[in-house]
């Protein structure tokens, strides 16, 4: 017993396992407190972010809203419109319409974002086959009254379905 290694063994080893027991405490005392911080911060962007993405999903329905082919058709026609000008006026319409609010994607999901290009790109071609039945010598009277035949046709609009994604993405965040 009294080797002098076996002597400094004895008299270090209980530092060292106090040591040890103390960092490690810490540490964990330190890593919850980060762990607030962060939780702490991601609820205050979250306060700051969530009316921003409300606003942007609330000025993506608008936008679905405004492309319907009812609403827009009765938008943008004026009198005396020939076909090949109204169908150059929706187009722009939509267009103008998609540019205005491109930024919105910057708070809403690929999936709702990719159903609002959606409904901008079949509403298009949707107006473009009219016109291709229509043909631009008739009057924009005619080309409406096309856009409206095709619309019956279908199930739902492209705006339809782009209002239900948008509808159930804001579901999800309450």
């Amino acid at each position: 017993m009294n080797d002098p290694i076996v002597l400094v063994l004895v008299a270090i080893l209980p530092s060292i396992v106090v040591f040890l027991t103390a960092f490690y405490l810490i540490k964990q005392l330190l890593a919850g407190r980060a762990a607030e911080r962060v939780a702490e911060v991601r609820k205050d962007d979250h306060k700051q972010v969530l009316p921003l993405r409300l606003q942007a999903y609330e000025r993506l329905a608008l936008f679905a809203e405004r492309i319907a082919p009812g609403a827009l058709l009765l938008r943008v026609h004026k009198g005396n419109m020939s076909a090949r000008m109204f169908h150059a006026e929706l187009v722009a319409t939509i267009r103008e319409e998609y540019e205005h609010n491109v930024t919105q994607q910057v708070y809403v999901s690929d999936k709702a974002w990719s159903k609002v290009r959606q409904a901008k790109e079949e509403t298009i071609r949707l107006i473009n086959l009219s016109y291709e039945q229509t043909g631009d010598t008739p009057s924009g009277t005619e080309l409406s009254r096309q856009i409206f035949e095709n619309v019956s046709r279908l199930s739902h609009t492209p705006s339809q379905e782009c209002l239900v994604a948008i509808k159930d993405e804001v579901r999800r965040l309450f």
